[in-house]
Protein backbone atom coordinates (compact mmCIF):
# COMPACT_ATOMS: atom_id res chain seq x y z
CA UNK A 1 0.00 0.00 0.00
CA UNK A 2 1.20 3.47 -0.92
CA UNK A 3 -0.34 6.65 0.51
CA UNK A 4 0.18 9.81 -1.52
CA UNK A 5 -0.63 13.36 -0.45
CA UNK A 6 -3.21 15.03 -2.67
CA UNK A 7 -5.20 18.27 -2.66
CA UNK A 8 -8.92 18.35 -3.39
CA UNK A 9 -9.95 21.59 -5.07
CA UNK A 10 -6.41 22.71 -5.87
CA UNK A 11 -6.55 26.17 -7.43
CA UNK A 12 -9.92 26.98 -5.85
CA UNK A 13 -10.54 29.05 -2.73
CA UNK A 14 -11.30 25.87 -0.78
CA UNK A 15 -8.27 23.55 -1.17
CA UNK A 16 -8.32 20.47 1.07
CA UNK A 17 -5.43 18.19 2.06
CA UNK A 18 -6.04 14.51 1.55
CA UNK A 19 -4.54 11.10 0.91
CA UNK A 20 -4.83 8.75 -2.03
CA UNK A 21 -4.25 5.13 -1.03
CA UNK A 22 -2.95 2.95 -3.87
CA UNK A 23 -2.78 -0.84 -3.43
CA UNK A 24 0.45 -2.76 -3.89
CA UNK A 25 -1.46 -5.95 -4.75
CA UNK A 26 -3.27 -6.77 -7.95
CA UNK A 27 -2.62 -4.59 -10.97
CA UNK A 28 -3.63 -1.17 -12.22
CA UNK A 29 -5.99 0.28 -13.20
CA UNK A 30 -7.64 -0.18 -9.81
CA UNK A 31 -11.22 0.41 -8.76
CA UNK A 32 -11.44 3.28 -6.28
CA UNK A 33 -13.66 4.68 -3.55
CA UNK A 34 -14.32 8.28 -2.50
CA UNK A 35 -14.90 8.38 1.28
CA UNK A 36 -17.40 11.04 2.38
CA UNK A 37 -17.71 12.11 6.04
CA UNK A 38 -20.60 12.32 8.44
CA UNK A 39 -21.74 15.44 10.30
CA UNK A 40 -19.15 17.70 11.87
CA UNK A 41 -15.76 19.15 11.03
CA UNK A 42 -13.93 15.87 10.36
CA UNK A 43 -10.37 15.24 9.29
CA UNK A 44 -9.49 12.86 6.47
CA UNK A 45 -9.56 9.85 8.83
CA UNK A 46 -13.02 10.87 10.09
CA UNK A 47 -11.50 10.83 13.57
CA UNK A 48 -14.11 10.63 16.33
CA UNK A 49 -12.40 10.71 19.72
CA UNK A 50 -10.14 7.63 19.51
CA UNK A 51 -11.43 5.89 16.40
CA UNK A 52 -10.50 6.55 12.75
CA UNK A 53 -13.02 4.81 10.50
CA UNK A 54 -11.83 6.21 7.16
CA UNK A 55 -8.21 5.31 7.84
CA UNK A 56 -9.30 1.76 8.63
CA UNK A 57 -11.45 1.50 5.51
CA UNK A 58 -8.89 3.00 3.12
CA UNK A 59 -6.06 0.82 4.37
CA UNK A 60 -8.30 -2.23 4.52
CA UNK A 61 -9.57 -1.81 0.97
CA UNK A 62 -5.98 -1.54 -0.28
CA UNK A 63 -5.38 -5.15 0.79
CA UNK A 64 -8.17 -6.13 -1.60
CA UNK A 65 -6.74 -4.19 -4.54
CA UNK A 66 -9.03 -1.17 -4.20
CA UNK A 67 -7.79 2.43 -4.05
CA UNK A 68 -9.39 5.06 -1.82
CA UNK A 69 -9.33 8.82 -1.53
CA UNK A 70 -10.01 10.67 1.71
CA UNK A 71 -9.59 14.32 2.64
CA UNK A 72 -10.16 16.90 5.35
CA UNK A 73 -13.69 18.23 5.35
CA UNK A 74 -14.15 21.80 4.18
CA UNK A 75 -15.69 22.81 7.52
CA UNK A 76 -12.51 21.65 9.28
CA UNK A 77 -10.04 23.44 7.04
CA UNK A 78 -12.07 26.54 6.17
CA UNK A 79 -14.72 26.68 8.89
CA UNK A 80 -14.33 30.33 9.86
CA UNK A 81 -14.10 31.45 6.25
CA UNK A 82 -17.22 29.49 5.35
CA UNK A 83 -19.21 31.09 8.15
CA UNK A 84 -17.96 34.56 7.25
CA UNK A 85 -18.71 34.20 3.53
CA UNK A 86 -21.74 31.94 3.44
CA UNK A 87 -23.80 32.36 6.62
CA UNK A 88 -26.83 32.19 6.52
CA UNK A 89 -26.66 30.59 3.06
CA UNK A 90 -24.45 27.64 4.02
CA UNK A 91 -25.77 24.24 2.92
CA UNK A 92 -24.50 20.71 2.47
CA UNK A 93 -23.75 21.62 -1.13
CA UNK A 94 -20.82 23.80 -0.06
CA UNK A 95 -19.95 21.74 3.00
CA UNK A 96 -19.89 18.28 1.42
CA UNK A 97 -21.30 17.77 -2.09
CA UNK A 98 -18.92 19.93 -4.10
CA UNK A 99 -15.75 18.43 -2.63
CA UNK A 100 -16.88 14.83 -3.10
CA UNK A 101 -17.48 15.55 -6.78
CA UNK A 102 -14.01 17.13 -7.06
CA UNK A 103 -12.51 14.03 -5.42
CA UNK A 104 -14.13 11.82 -8.05
CA UNK A 105 -12.87 14.13 -10.80
CA UNK A 106 -9.34 13.89 -9.40
CA UNK A 107 -9.47 10.09 -9.45
CA UNK A 108 -10.54 10.11 -13.08
CA UNK A 109 -7.34 11.93 -14.07
CA UNK A 110 -5.11 9.25 -12.49
CA UNK A 111 -4.05 6.53 -14.98
CA UNK A 112 -3.72 4.03 -12.13
CA UNK A 113 -7.46 4.28 -11.48
CA UNK A 114 -10.14 2.64 -13.60
CA UNK A 115 -12.41 5.61 -14.31
CA UNK A 116 -15.35 3.27 -14.96
CA UNK A 117 -15.05 1.75 -11.47
CA UNK A 118 -15.14 4.73 -9.11
CA UNK A 119 -17.52 4.35 -6.17
CA UNK A 120 -18.68 6.56 -3.33
CA UNK A 121 -18.78 5.33 0.28
CA UNK A 122 -20.64 7.85 2.40
CA UNK A 123 -20.86 7.47 6.16
CA UNK A 124 -23.77 8.84 8.20
CA UNK A 125 -24.56 12.27 6.67
CA UNK A 126 -22.23 11.32 3.81
CA UNK A 127 -24.37 8.25 3.22
CA UNK A 128 -27.52 10.35 3.23
CA UNK A 129 -25.97 12.63 0.62
CA UNK A 130 -24.39 9.93 -1.57
CA UNK A 131 -27.30 9.79 -4.06
CA UNK A 132 -27.30 13.58 -4.37
CA UNK A 133 -23.51 13.69 -4.82
CA UNK A 134 -23.82 11.07 -7.54
CA UNK A 135 -26.49 13.07 -9.36
CA UNK A 136 -24.56 16.34 -8.91
CA UNK A 137 -21.64 15.22 -11.06
CA UNK A 138 -20.09 12.38 -9.09
CA UNK A 139 -21.44 9.91 -11.67
CA UNK A 140 -20.22 6.92 -9.69
CA UNK A 141 -20.27 3.28 -10.76
CA UNK A 142 -22.16 2.53 -7.56
CA UNK A 143 -23.09 3.87 -4.13
CA UNK A 144 -22.14 2.50 -0.70
CA UNK A 145 -24.37 3.96 2.03
CA UNK A 146 -22.90 3.32 5.48
CA UNK A 147 -25.16 4.15 8.45
CA UNK A 148 -27.13 6.63 6.38
CA UNK A 149 -30.81 7.53 6.44
CA UNK A 150 -33.45 8.28 3.80
CA UNK A 151 -35.29 10.52 6.29
CA UNK A 152 -35.01 14.28 6.64
CA UNK A 153 -32.20 15.34 8.94
CA UNK A 154 -34.51 17.21 11.32
CA UNK A 155 -36.64 14.06 11.73
CA UNK A 156 -33.56 12.09 12.75
CA UNK A 157 -32.62 14.82 15.22
CA UNK A 158 -36.11 14.76 16.78
CA UNK A 159 -35.94 10.98 17.10
CA UNK A 160 -32.55 11.17 18.83
CA UNK A 161 -33.81 13.85 21.19
CA UNK A 162 -36.85 11.75 22.12
CA UNK A 163 -34.61 8.75 22.78
CA UNK A 164 -32.35 10.90 24.96
CA UNK A 165 -35.31 12.04 27.08
CA UNK A 166 -36.24 8.41 27.78
CA UNK A 167 -32.92 7.89 29.57
CA UNK A 168 -32.23 11.33 31.07
CA UNK A 169 -33.16 11.57 34.77
CA UNK A 170 -33.46 14.18 37.52
CA UNK A 171 -32.37 17.76 36.96
CA UNK A 172 -30.49 16.84 33.80
CA UNK A 173 -33.64 15.28 32.38
CA UNK A 174 -35.74 18.32 33.33
CA UNK A 175 -33.28 20.76 31.75
CA UNK A 176 -32.94 18.59 28.66
CA UNK A 177 -36.70 18.42 28.26
CA UNK A 178 -36.99 22.22 28.33
CA UNK A 179 -34.17 22.64 25.84
CA UNK A 180 -35.46 19.94 23.51
CA UNK A 181 -38.99 21.37 23.56
CA UNK A 182 -37.56 24.71 22.52
CA UNK A 183 -35.48 23.05 19.82
CA UNK A 184 -38.43 20.97 18.54
CA UNK A 185 -40.53 24.10 18.16
CA UNK A 186 -37.82 25.65 16.01
CA UNK A 187 -37.57 22.53 13.83
CA UNK A 188 -41.29 22.16 13.22
CA UNK A 189 -42.60 23.23 9.85
CA UNK A 190 -39.20 23.78 8.20
CA UNK A 191 -40.45 22.60 4.82
CA UNK A 192 -43.21 25.22 4.90
CA UNK A 193 -40.79 28.12 5.32
CA UNK A 194 -39.61 30.20 2.40
CA UNK A 195 -35.86 30.20 1.81
CA UNK A 196 -35.58 33.72 3.19
CA UNK A 197 -37.61 32.86 6.29
CA UNK A 198 -35.37 29.83 6.94
CA UNK A 199 -32.22 31.92 6.50
CA UNK A 200 -33.45 34.34 9.18
CA UNK A 201 -33.63 31.66 11.89
CA UNK A 202 -30.30 30.64 13.50
CA UNK A 203 -29.49 26.96 13.80
CA UNK A 204 -26.59 25.16 15.50
CA UNK A 205 -24.59 28.33 16.10
CA UNK A 206 -23.02 29.00 12.73
CA UNK A 207 -25.79 28.08 10.32
CA UNK A 208 -29.46 28.87 9.78
CA UNK A 209 -32.50 26.66 9.32
CA UNK A 210 -31.86 27.03 5.61
CA UNK A 211 -29.17 24.36 6.05
CA UNK A 212 -31.89 21.85 6.94
CA UNK A 213 -34.51 23.19 4.54
CA UNK A 214 -32.21 23.09 1.52
CA UNK A 215 -31.17 19.53 2.30
CA UNK A 216 -34.81 18.53 2.73
CA UNK A 217 -35.66 20.08 -0.64
CA UNK A 218 -33.46 17.40 -2.23
CA UNK A 219 -34.73 14.24 -0.49
CA UNK A 220 -33.13 10.82 -0.85
CA UNK A 221 -36.42 9.48 -2.18
CA UNK A 222 -36.07 11.79 -5.19
CA UNK A 223 -32.92 9.96 -6.26
CA UNK A 224 -33.56 6.37 -5.20
CA UNK A 225 -37.18 5.50 -6.01
CA UNK A 226 -36.50 4.84 -9.69
CA UNK A 227 -32.80 4.04 -9.49
CA UNK A 228 -31.27 0.85 -10.89
CA UNK A 229 -27.67 1.85 -10.07
CA UNK A 230 -25.70 -0.62 -7.91
CA UNK A 231 -26.22 0.34 -4.26
CA UNK A 232 -24.94 -1.27 -1.09
CA UNK A 233 -26.71 -0.23 2.14
CA UNK A 234 -24.84 -1.10 5.35
CA UNK A 235 -25.81 -0.54 8.98
CA UNK A 236 -24.92 -1.77 12.45
CA UNK A 237 -27.86 -3.31 14.29
CA UNK A 238 -26.85 -1.50 17.50
CA UNK A 239 -26.45 1.91 15.85
CA UNK A 240 -27.84 4.62 18.16
CA UNK A 241 -27.82 7.41 15.55
CA UNK A 242 -29.86 5.69 12.84
CA UNK A 243 -32.37 2.91 13.37
CA UNK A 244 -33.14 -0.41 11.73
CA UNK A 245 -36.85 0.10 11.08
CA UNK A 246 -36.89 3.81 10.26
CA UNK A 247 -33.67 3.85 8.23
CA UNK A 248 -32.25 0.50 7.10
CA UNK A 249 -35.66 -1.02 6.36
CA UNK A 250 -36.83 2.20 4.72
CA UNK A 251 -33.93 1.92 2.28
CA UNK A 252 -35.16 -1.60 1.52
CA UNK A 253 -38.61 -0.26 0.77
CA UNK A 254 -37.29 2.56 -1.40
CA UNK A 255 -35.05 0.21 -3.36
CA UNK A 256 -37.50 -2.68 -3.62
CA UNK A 257 -37.59 -2.39 -7.42
CA UNK A 258 -33.83 -2.00 -7.85
CA UNK A 259 -32.35 -5.39 -8.80
CA UNK A 260 -28.86 -4.04 -8.11
CA UNK A 261 -29.46 -3.08 -4.49
CA UNK A 262 -27.81 -5.07 -1.69
CA UNK A 263 -28.21 -4.79 2.08
CA UNK A 264 -25.98 -5.73 5.03
CA UNK A 265 -27.16 -5.43 8.65
CA UNK A 266 -24.47 -6.25 11.24
CA UNK A 267 -25.36 -7.71 14.60
CA UNK A 268 -23.69 -6.00 17.56
CA UNK A 269 -22.07 -3.16 15.60
CA UNK A 270 -22.48 0.57 16.23
CA UNK A 271 -22.55 3.70 14.07
CA UNK A 272 -18.86 3.33 13.18
CA UNK A 273 -19.14 -0.39 12.41
CA UNK A 274 -17.35 -1.42 15.59
CA UNK A 275 -18.67 -3.57 18.46
CA UNK A 276 -21.24 -1.63 20.46
CA UNK A 277 -20.41 -0.53 24.01
CA UNK A 278 -23.69 1.04 25.18
CA UNK A 279 -27.37 1.13 24.32
CA UNK A 280 -27.85 4.50 26.02
CA UNK A 281 -27.99 7.34 23.50
CA UNK A 282 -27.02 9.84 26.19
CA UNK A 283 -23.67 8.01 26.28
CA UNK A 284 -23.37 7.60 22.53
CA UNK A 285 -19.95 9.27 22.34
CA UNK A 286 -18.59 6.64 24.73
CA UNK A 287 -18.72 4.31 21.73
CA UNK A 288 -15.72 6.14 20.30
CA UNK A 289 -13.55 6.50 23.39
CA UNK A 290 -12.09 3.01 23.04
CA UNK A 291 -9.55 2.88 20.21
CA UNK A 292 -10.39 0.01 17.87
CA UNK A 293 -10.78 -0.51 14.12
CA UNK A 294 -13.74 -0.97 11.83
CA UNK A 295 -14.55 -4.67 11.78
CA UNK A 296 -12.57 -6.45 9.07
CA UNK A 297 -15.56 -8.36 7.73
CA UNK A 298 -17.33 -5.05 7.01
CA UNK A 299 -14.41 -3.92 4.86
CA UNK A 300 -14.30 -7.36 3.22
CA UNK A 301 -17.99 -7.03 2.34
CA UNK A 302 -17.35 -3.66 0.69
CA UNK A 303 -14.46 -5.10 -1.31
CA UNK A 304 -16.42 -8.18 -2.31
CA UNK A 305 -19.34 -6.03 -3.48
CA UNK A 306 -17.07 -3.76 -5.55
CA UNK A 307 -15.37 -6.70 -7.23
CA UNK A 308 -18.77 -8.25 -7.88
CA UNK A 309 -19.79 -5.12 -9.81
CA UNK A 310 -16.68 -5.52 -11.96
CA UNK A 311 -17.63 -9.13 -12.64
CA UNK A 312 -21.18 -8.19 -13.56
CA UNK A 313 -20.10 -5.36 -15.85
CA UNK A 314 -17.17 -6.76 -17.79
CA UNK A 315 -16.74 -10.42 -16.89
CA UNK A 316 -13.18 -9.95 -15.62
CA UNK A 317 -13.56 -12.30 -12.68
CA UNK A 318 -15.93 -13.44 -9.97
CA UNK A 319 -16.05 -11.53 -6.69
CA UNK A 320 -14.47 -14.41 -4.83
CA UNK A 321 -11.67 -14.77 -7.39
CA UNK A 322 -10.91 -11.04 -7.25
CA UNK A 323 -10.73 -10.86 -3.48
CA UNK A 324 -8.74 -14.06 -3.18
CA UNK A 325 -6.18 -13.03 -5.78
CA UNK A 326 -5.31 -9.74 -4.12
CA UNK A 327 -5.23 -11.14 -0.58
CA UNK A 328 -2.79 -13.85 -1.60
Amino acid sequence: MVEEKIVIGAGTEWPLDGLLTIPDVGSAPYPAVVLVHGSGAHDMDEKIKNVRPFKDIAEGLATYGIAAIRYNKRSLTHGRKMVKQLKPNLTVKEETVEDAVLAADLLRTDPRIDSSRIYIAGHSLGGMLAPRIDASGGDFAGLIIMAGSPRRLEDIMRNQQDDFLKTAKGVIGWLAKKQIEKYAKKLSGISDLTDEEAKAIPFAGNTSLYYLKEMGDWPTRKYLENSTKPILVMQGEDDLQVLVEQDFNEYKRLLANNPNASFELYEGLNHAFMPSITDDISKAMDEFKVARPVEGYVIADIADWIHAQSSDSDGRCSAGEAVTSVVQ
